[in-house]
């Protein structure tokens, strides 16, 4: 098919993207220089960014007990003595789990020989014979080499050149050396955890100061969605590292109780561990099991230790990461996998061991913060698991791929949960105004043009057996820690299809006559508009814009139409040409009812009456309602229905209903 010419006014409103300039430098310059500051700055961030996550864990208690009438201030005191205390007593419990086991090593110390020995005679030995082996072929195979003559003229080694034997004492440790020897370990732990409780109390007391310093800070300019968004992103994220923390908790405690059973020795430490690192998502769990794993191999009496401690470790990590953390938060962190791992490796670059446990937590906040911070949304595009597409622009993808069988994969999953209608106006609609921009820009070369008319054609082809139907989708309880809010979730659309035109109860046939317009895609929005008028009980006729051109325009009878619907992307700007055929049908079908698709809302055909009998519609459900409206008038005031015809009385428009219109055809063949 020839190229269709261009259009002749000038595109006002699409602009092309705007070129990286000095702001892309600074936010470049101003992350390198956040990220030096983590880094340099660890010993003074590691003890902040932990009070803050304690402030969010105990956010929930200080507010119930808000609630039981007790003072700000003394819920605040109260919920910290109480996290000063859980962890007294698990760093207690720690210290004492390894002094235990460091004394119980001795007793082990025969089983741990005796696995090294098997060990080397499984590994090393078979090393040494084969190395022998290979050595003595080696010698038989070289030949024989002369030994050197021993010097038997040189005197034995005097006594002077042999070493002289030192020894070193170090003087005795003074009670101060001995103090700091002992304390210094105890004091830096001591110390940060005491400086963790101070900002969590001061966190606690002016969380309501804080918050409207962070909300001058981001969002001044939109009070309302500042407030909403840091409201529901600190209570989702309070309820999230609870959960995390609960289930990570009960992870621990059945890791102990099942190691003391199967008899590996530590088990609480071991669970304990377990719990700490199952903060480091898909990895964690498994890095103590190496641990543990490992000492059962050693300790254990034969092998069975070793299996049992495997398979518990296993059977453990698949029921609390399949079954329990999607009924307390989804299936879903809200972080990609990749982007876990990417955030693990950076952390504990940064901090090192802690920065490992804290690495999902740092950055499930910072995707957080990046989904109602426009100036960090980039935070969110790059680690969240949200798609990085729309479905709209998903849609214009693959038509620009050449892959309409993607398309149709993702059309079927939408219309699971949507009806046909919906999907093709948020999606396909969607889709196709991308790409009538890209063709304003000029930045669509024919080939590409080529390209999406081919696979839009075959997505409409293989949605022809789908039925505009209401689908009925259960309503979900919110997860527990669930990370999506109420207004950022994926929203179904909630409208039903429009109402069914049934012609054996309206005692006549609707048929429409759609005609499309001369932009390049023009002819898929209207073969879109026909399949749906067919699905609603029209019996709907597609003709180009070409039957209707000055020249040609003539040839055709429209004595008798009573719905012509005028279908093009032109119809946002309203261009002469589009006006010029509006006045063309109202003078040659004056009782015609005329729609006009599809505008956009702030289009001058929204408020520009062309002509008596036209209006102006937004979308393909508004252009069907308006259809099934104007067809149920017309059959309440009795106008009947007796086609298009040119002027010799024959069919104006090729093909019985359920054949390809012309314009189709000639798009397949183009």
């Amino acid at each position: 098919m020839p190229q269709a010419p261009g259009p002749r006014w000038p595109p006002a409103k699409i602009l092309p993207p705007e070129a990286p300039g000095v702001r892309a430098l600074a936010s470049l310059v101003t992350g390198v220089i956040v990220i030096c500051a983590l880094y340099f700055a660890r010993a003074v961030m590691i003890p902040i960014i932990l009070a803050i996550l304690l402030s969010f864990l105990l956010a929930p208690f200080v507010d119930f007990l808000g609630r039981l009438r007790f003072g700000q201030v003394p819920s605040v005191i109260v919920a910290v003595v109480i996290a000063l205390s859980v962890l007294t007593a698990v760093g207690t419990l720690i210290s004492a789990q390894v002094a235990q086991f460091a004394g119980d090593l001795p007793k082990y110390q025969v089983a741990v020989e005796r696995k090294i020995d098997t060990v080397q005679r499984m590994t090393v030995g078979c090393a040494d014979e084969f190395l022998g082996r290979a050595s003595r072929a080696l010698k038989r195979l070289s030949p024989a080499r002369e030994q050197e003559p021993k010097n038997e003229d040189n005197p034995a080694a005097s006594p002077i050149d042999q070493p002289m034997p030192v020894e070193v004492h170090e003087p005795s440790p003074s009670p101060l050396e001995l103090a700091q020897r002992f304390l210094l370990p105890v004091i830096s732990p001591l110390e940060t955890t005491g400086i963790v409780l101070v900002v969590a109390v001061f966190i606690l007391l002016q969380r309501e100061d804080l918050h409207d310093r962070l909300i001058r800070l981001f969002g001044s300019r939109d009070l309302h969605r500042a407030t909403t968004a840091m409201d529901e992103a600190a209570r989702r994220l309070s309820r999230y590292f609870l959960a995390q923390l609960g289930i990570n908790m009960g992870v621990g405690i059945v890791i102990s109780i099942g190691l003391a059973i199967i008899g590996v020795p530590g088990a609480l430490l071991f669970g304990v561990m377990t719990a700490l690192l199952r903060f480091v998502p898909y990895v964690g769990t498994w890095i103590a099991a190496i641990v543990a794993v490992v000492f059962a191999a050693a300790v254990g009496p034969d092998w069975a230790m070793l299996v049992w401690t495997i398979v518990f470790f296993g059977v453990t990590d698949i029921v609390a990461g399949q079954v329990v953390e999607p009924l307390l938060y989804g299936h879903s962190t809200g972080l990609l996998p990749f982007a876990v791992i990417v955030a693990a490796i950076f952390w504990s670059w940064i901090w090192g061991p802690i920065g490992l446990v804290l690495s999902t937590p740092l950055t499930l906040c910072l995707v957080i913060l990046g989904r109602h911070v426009d100036r960090l949304e980039f935070l969110d595009v790059l680690f969240g698991d949200r798609p990085a597409l729309t479905p709209a622009e998903n849609f214009y993808q693959r038509l620009l791929a050449n892959d309409p069988d993607e398309a149709l994969v993702q059309a079927e999953t939408l219309l699971k949960e949507r009806a046909l209608i919906a999907y093709y106006d948020e999606v396909a609609l969607e889709g196709l105004r991308y790409a009538h921009n890209d063709v304003l820009r000029g930045v669509v070369t024919a080939d590409q043009l080529r390209r999406i008319n081919e696979s839009a054609l075959d997505i409409i082809e293989g949605l022809e057996d789908a039925d505009d139907t209401a689908v009925n989708v259960e309503c979900r309880e919110e997860p527990f820690a669930s990370l999506e809010s109420a207004d950022e979730a994926p929203r179904l659309s909630p409208e039903t299809p429009p109402a069914r035109f049934d012609a054996a109860k309206e005692g006549h046939t609707a048929s429409v006559l759609c005609i499309a317009g001369r932009s390049e895609l023009d002819d898929l929005a209207a073969t879109i508009a026909v399949q749906l008028f067919r699905k609603h009980g029209f019996h709907a006729d597609l003709a180009g814009y070409e039957r209707f051109s000055r020249g040609r325009f003539g040839q055709v009878d429209l004595s008798d139409v009573t719905i012509i619907c005028v279908v093009s992307f032109d119809a946002a700007e309203s261009p002469p040409y589009l006006r010029n055929l509006l006045r063309r049908l109202h003078q040659r079908a004056p009782s015609a009812e005329l729609i006009v698709g599809l505008v956009s809302p702030e289009s001058p055909l929204q408020g520009e009456v062309v002509v008596r009998t036209s209006s102006a519609v937004v979308s393909f459900r508004e252009l069907v309602e308006a259809c099934v409206a104007t067809a149920r008038r017309q059959s309440t005031d009795g106008v009947p229905w007796a086609g298009l015809h040119d002027s010799g009385g024959e069919a104006a428009l090729n093909g019985p209903r359920g054949e390809a219109p012309e314009g189709v055809a000639e798009l397949r063949n183009a």
